[in-house]
Formats: C-alpha cells, structure tokens, sequence
C-alpha cells in the first residue's frame, strides 16, 4: 500500500513501513525503514537540523541550518554541498557536473514498473491484468533547477513478499546530449544501528562465501568487473543491527536485478548515518543522452525484518518464487536431472549417452541431458564453439532422432548451448571475425581458448537467437543449460562511438537474445551458468527457474555455497547435483548419503558415470530419488531456515510448509570424543504433536577398514542400515532442540557418521 500525506510517503508492506517525505527546499529526505507502523506524523523519527555545524554548507542562506551534507536524502545529486558519496554524476549540457534535484510531482498507481530493455517483477499471478496481489508503483519525478534534465524514480512495493523494487530513469530535455558517469539504482540514508555488512564474495568453485564486517568510518565498496554479476561479488548483500542473530533482531536486504558488472558503496559518514546505494558499476562506465532521451537503470531490490537474517531470507526467497522467475515454473516442481558431462566430457556417442540414459530412468531420473561435445567439431574445448550443426560421428541418426529415443523411455532432454562464446577454430570465426570482441590493433586475451561474441550487434544477436531457437524446434527439447565460461576482456565494438557503453550494451543485447529465445516458448526450462555461479542473479532468473550453482560438485564445498546462496535465493534456483567419490575437483571421499542429503537441499541432479555404480549404490540412489519426489514440493518451496550452532564444521538446515518439515544435519569433521548434537526444528505449532524420523540411508562399510574384523554381523555386505531416530513431541519442544542419538563407532542405536556424515529427519504431525 503506498499514501501520500502532505508530501510525506508512506510505503507499507505485510510487515514493513518505508517512508520519505519532500522538505521545505524539494529534496526527498529519508525517514524511516523497520517495522510496520501505522501511518502518523513522522516528526519523531525525522532528523532533527535545529543548529548549523561547523564548516557545512547551506543549501539557502535564509535557512543557514539546512545542509545536504546533514539530511538523510533518498537519491542525492552532486556539487550542491552534500560530501558523500553521490548515486548520481551526470556531465550537463553545460559541460559542469553539478546537478540539483527537486520534486516536481508524485503519482501513484496499480500495478507494476515495468520495462521493454530490462528484467523486472511481475505480479505473483500469470495475469498481468491481476492486481489482486496489490502492488503498487509510486513514481516520483524529480527535474534540475537549471537544467531540463528529470529524474523519475519509481518504488513499487510488492505486500505480500515485504519487498520494495527501485530504479531511476533520467530524461534530457535539454537539446545537448549528456554524459552520465554514475547513475545508481536506489541510494538512501540510515542512522547507524550498529550494523554489520554480510556480503557474498568467492572464486570459480568457491562462490557464494560468506563475509561479515562492521561498518566502520568511510566507504565499503562491493563490485564486479568481469561482465557478469560476478562469482567475486554477488550483487546481493545484507545489514545487520547490532545484536541481530539469524532468528532476531533488525536486518536489511539489498539485491540488484541485472546481470552485469554492478556496484554497491556502503558508507558510514561522520554524523552516524550510513548512506547505501547499488547500480550498475561505474568503473569505465559511461553513457551519452541524446536530446530527447532517456536512461533506465536495473531495479533494485530491498527487504527488511525484524526476525533476523532467516526472516530476510524468507522475504527474498517468497519475491524470487512469486514475482521473479517465469511464470510457467512458479512453484512448480522442478525435475530430477541427470547430466552426462563428468561421467563422458567430450569423449560420447550416441550409443554410449543412450545406454546411460537407461541407467538414469531406472534410478529414478526425469530429464537427460546433453552437455559439451554435441556440435561442430567440438572433441575438445579448442574448436568448434558456435558452430550449432550436430555433430554426426556422434549423431549419425540426427539429433532429434536421439532426443525422440529418449523421449520414448519416458525422460525429458536437456542440451547444453555456450551461445555468446566462439573459438577462432570455428566456421562462424572463419567467416565472422569481425564478430568476436577485440581491440583493432591488439592481440586479444583469451580465456578457455575462446573469445565473446559482440552481443552488442543486432546482426549476433539474431545468428545465436536463430541458432538456439531453431535447435530447440527442430529437437523438441525440454531443456537448456545456457552456459558462459569466461569472463570479458577486451572491450570494443565496431558498433560503437564510445567504448564505454560497451558492457552495459553487452547485456541489454543478452537480454534481447533471452526474450527472444524462450519467450514464445514458455515450456522450455532454461538453467543458466557461467563457469557455475559467475552469473547467480535476479536478472537471469527472470528468464529462467534454476542456476548451476558452481563447477564444484564437492558436497562438502556445496554447504557453504548453498548456505552462502540461502540468504538471497531460494532453494528452488540452486541447481544441485550428486557426482562420483572421491570428488573430481577437490578429491575427497564422501559418504553418498551426504551427497544426495547437500543436493536435496536444491534441484537435486546427477552427473556421474552410472556404469561405474555397484548395486547397492544404485538402490540408495532410487531411495534418493524416490524420497526427494515425494517431498519435492517442501525440499523446492518450503521456507528455509538455517540453525547456526557453536560448532563451525556443523550445518543444521529447514525447510518448513505448514506442519510439515525436513531438517538436515551435516558436519565436516567428528572429533574422537565426540559430544552430543543438537538439531532445533522451528516454526512448527506450538501445542502440536510431531513425529521425528530420520530417513533411512546406508552406511558403506569400505570406509571402516580393519574394524570389519570386530563387526561379525557385517561379514559379507556391502552396507548396513544407519540407526532410526523416532522421536515425538510438540512444535515448542522441538524447537528447543533436538538431542539426536550419539555417533560414534556403529550399532543399530548408534549414526556411523564420521567425517563428511549428514542425516536428514522428516517431521509430520502425529495422528
């Protein structure tokens, strides 16, 4: 719900109350961002400028207290006396980079703000024309005092998710065309509480790792220079207040949705405000205004709670479900894959990936797909790449005869496409060289032995949507894994008059291709990737369900990825696979049961050679999939909760829906005087009566060497059953803290975890 009273704007959510109003002097000043209150005269949270200080400078002599240095603003401009960071640097048609903002007018309206160039939110109905859900957009125009330059900047609030999505659009109405050098999405002030910056930071198969620190005196600046969204820096960040926990106290979330190379500057200023701000990066960025003009920057995305880093996470995961990815796989249940690339790389031919195929439905896998190798001459990752003709030494029946072969066993197909990737041992190089970025005169960088293809050319954009679209018709296929695996270097195209514009061109022409690849076929599920996560964001969601979350396939890795991904996305986008043990990118053994336990806690996949499987391995793999089918929907929708514990190497997970839960407990390393392990279980009804019981899992007994000699009952097997837990009590109970039964050694009552051991217990109401 969004009000207007007297120049003072009350923004309300489910749970939250954002507010700003307009001064005496046209500026938007920032007065309040926590829980919801009922709306009222904002006097006693407002700031409070009764004196002049110091060496500030006055806005207007005749009110020599009012300072833009002082006041806690909502998108500040630059030059006028305000030493803070500025959202805003514009070269005017005057040739000065001092802008002066003031309000001109308000509107509000139902529904959405929308964007013919950039991903946005969409109503949580289908049906756009549905406005049952109640967002609201307010737009608030802003113009120059000297110039007939106008910001708008529009807030639509979305109740239901407690998210509130921003962006700016600035018009030239001069008849000189502008230069803007920083225009960020949304910035706003804040007294300090103390807080903490969460932020999302890693390396290729280390993404998502998370970092907390104080904010301190001066600017903390979190960023992306690699054309994507970053697998260095996620988009997305956190705050915390002093004393906050995952369960209490205040935070704030902040995410962007786009896809390229963004920037966030948080900064602490000497009056105990912190400003915060996100956009695209400004770092050999810029971009001319013709006349006439405008410039649209990406949403940005803000939550608040009050219930901590979980009730933070919470908000964005119901947004990312309900308002962000397509409306054909919202809350939809996303299929078990099995995909070929650790278990063959290059090395396949279609008898080899049918034969597989088979394994993969007998095991209770849904959709087959295809990965690197299929087209071109594509044996090794040298040549090849963007020549989509299918390879017939591996297909000499045709792909689509294949994909229909597979079809008839009952499984979906997915195929894996590197689209804005070529290698110079190519045909489209030989007859497009013009085509791959590079600088005229010198000799391009190269990154896994391919170059970018200019996505900022109309004449690219239509060879990869006509390539892309036309396999998928001519296959039928059910799914794309759309991959990008290296980061863009060399920025030029002959497009263009300033290079500068590059990057942010790049990825307004990738959009241009997505829409026009999946839009007219909404069936298809397109999970995007770039090397794993160096592009996990909110703009490639928009187009597509679920992100291949690292390269690193290491459960024992993944929990902190998937951990690190749980504060900004839910477990419905992370894409989660079980691969062979010992693992082939960090070579540590791990127990199976912990492997398909980390990836249920996503969209659950294989990528192993299945001929490489004993028996008994192949049942635990079907109890797997036949678990996760059954509790798909709770494991992809539930709401997510992490139980931090004193113990670093132990991870304790939730997922909740209703009065239904499954709680997982995972550890790193066991101690040999091992203790007890609590596991709390949350959100249930409080005088409810539960059931716990652990899932049945097997304990593989190649792992416990000579001891098999003090184990007669094992002589002769393969595996023994891990002990059942059954417990019983209420939801107040429960979310004390489950005791679970003690490990150590093996016995029907003991967990035989060790190292690397996890246990997943599912809780129903007892009847």
């Amino acid at each position: 719900m969004i009000e207007e009273q007297d120049k003072v704007f009350y923004l309300t959510t489910a749970h939250t109350s954002y507010w700003f109003r307009v001064t005496a002097h046209g500026q938007l000043e920032h007065l309040y961002y926590g829980p919801r209150l009922t709306v009222q005269d904002p006097a006693a949270v407002a700031f409070k400028h009764a004196s002049g200080l110091g060496s500030t400078v006055a806005y207007d002599e005749d009110d020599w207290t009012y300072s833009l240095d002082t006041i806690p603003q909502e998108y500040a401009g630059f030059g006028r006396g305000d030493f803070r960071d500025s959202p805003l640097i514009v070269k005017m048609a005057d040739g000065t980079y001092v802008s002066d903002f003031v309000f001109e007018a308000a509107a509000i309206r139902t529904g959405l703000a929308e964007s013919a160039i950039l991903p946005f939110a969409h109503h949580a109905s289908d049906s756009i024309a549905n406005v049952a859900d109640g967002v609201q957009t307010l737009a608030i125009t802003l113009r120059d005092k000297l110039q007939a330059i106008s910001l708008v900047m529009e807030y639509t609030v979305f109740p239901a998710s407690d998210v509130i999505a921003r962006r700016v659009t600035l018009h030239n109405a001069t008849d000189k065309p502008l230069v803007i050098d920083r225009i960020m999405s949304a910035q706003w002030d804040m007294p300090n509480r103390g807080f903490s910056l969460h932020s999302f930071a890693g390396a290729w198969a280390a993404e998502m790792q998370q970092h907390v620190q104080r904010v301190t005196d001066g600017t903390i600046v979190l960023n992306s220079l690699t054309g994507a969204s970053s697998n260095r820096q996620n988009p997305g960040f956190l705050l915390s207040a002093a004393g906050t926990t995952e369960d209490q106290g205040w935070a704030y979330g902040v995410n962007l949705m786009y896809s390229g190379n963004h920037e966030s500057r948080i900064q602490h200023t000497n009056l105990d405000f912190v400003r915060i701000m996100t956009g695209i990066n400004s770092q050999g960025f810029h971009w001319h205004v013709a006349p006439g003009a405008d410039f649209e920057t990406p949403s940005a995305v803000l939550t608040f709670s009050a219930a901590g880093l979980n009730g933070v996470s919470h908000h964005f995961h119901q947004f990312v479900n309900d308002n962000v990815v397509p409306p054909a796989f919202r809350r939809v249940e996303r299929p078990i894959v099995y995909n070929n690339w650790e278990a063959t790389y290059f090395r396949f031919d279609e008898d080899k990936l049918f034969a597989l195929a088979q394994q993969a439905k007998d095991l209770g896998v849904e959709c087959f797909v295809i990965d690197d190798g299929w087209f071109g001459e594509r044996n090794d990752d040298h040549r090849g790449l963007g020549d989509y003709t299918v390879n017939r030494e591996k297909f000499p029946h045709g792909l689509p005869a294949f994909v229909q072969r597979v079809h008839e066993l009952g499984l979906k197909v997915g195929l894996w496409f590197e689209p804005e990737m070529v290698n110079e041992d190519s045909d489209l190089y030989r007859a497009h060289p013009d085509w791959a970025v590079q600088v005229p005169g010198r000799e391009p960088v190269r990154g896994r032995h391919q170059l970018v293809l200019d996505l900022t050319r109309q004449d690219v954009q239509d060879y990869i949507s006509d390539q892309v679209g036309g396999m998928i018709d001519a296959t039928g296929i059910d799914y794309v894994k759309w991959d990008m695996n290296r980061h863009i270097t060399d920025m030029y195209s002959a497009q263009l008059t300033d290079q500068a514009e590059f990057n942010h061109r790049y990825i307004l022409g990738l959009y241009a291709v997505l829409r026009r690849v999946f839009n007219p076929r909404p069936h298809v599920l397109l999970e995007s990737c770039s090397s794993g996560g160096n592009r996990f964001d909110l703009g490639m969601l928009t187009f597509g369900p679920q992100i291949w979350s690292s390269d690193d396939t290491d459960p024992i890795e993944r929990l902190t990825i998937q951990q690190g991904l749980s504060y900004l996305y839910p477990q419905s986008t992370i894409s989660a696979h079980v691969s062979s043990s010992p693992n082939q990118q960090t070579l540590r053994p791990v127990p199976l049961s912990t492997r398909g336990n980390v990836a249920s806690f996503g969209v659950l996949g294989y990528e192993m050679d299945l001929n490489e499987l004993t028996d008994v391995e192949r049942a635990e793999i079907r109890d797997q999939t036949a678990f996760y089918k059954q509790h798909r929907a709770l494991l992809q929708f539930g709401e997510f909760t992490r139980h931090p514990g004193l113990d670093p190497d132990q991870f304790r997970w939730q997922v909740r829906q209703g009065d239904t839960a499954i709680a997982g407990f995972f550890q790193r390393h066991v101690t040999a005087a091992h203790g007890y392990d609590l596991l709390p279980v949350t959100g249930l009804a409080a005088d409810t009566l539960y059931t716990m019981d652990s899932k049945p899992q097997r304990v593989m007994l190649a792992q416990f060497g000579n001891l098999l000699n003090y184990l007669p009952e094992a002589k002769g097997k393969e595996s023994v059953p891990d002990a059942h837990e059954h417990y019983v009590g209420t939801g107040a109970l429960l979310a004390t803290g489950v005791m679970l039964v003690n490990q150590g050694g093996y016995g029907k009552e003991i967990r035989t975890l060790g190292d690397y051991g996890s246990t997943l217990y599912v809780i129903t109401p007892r009847h």
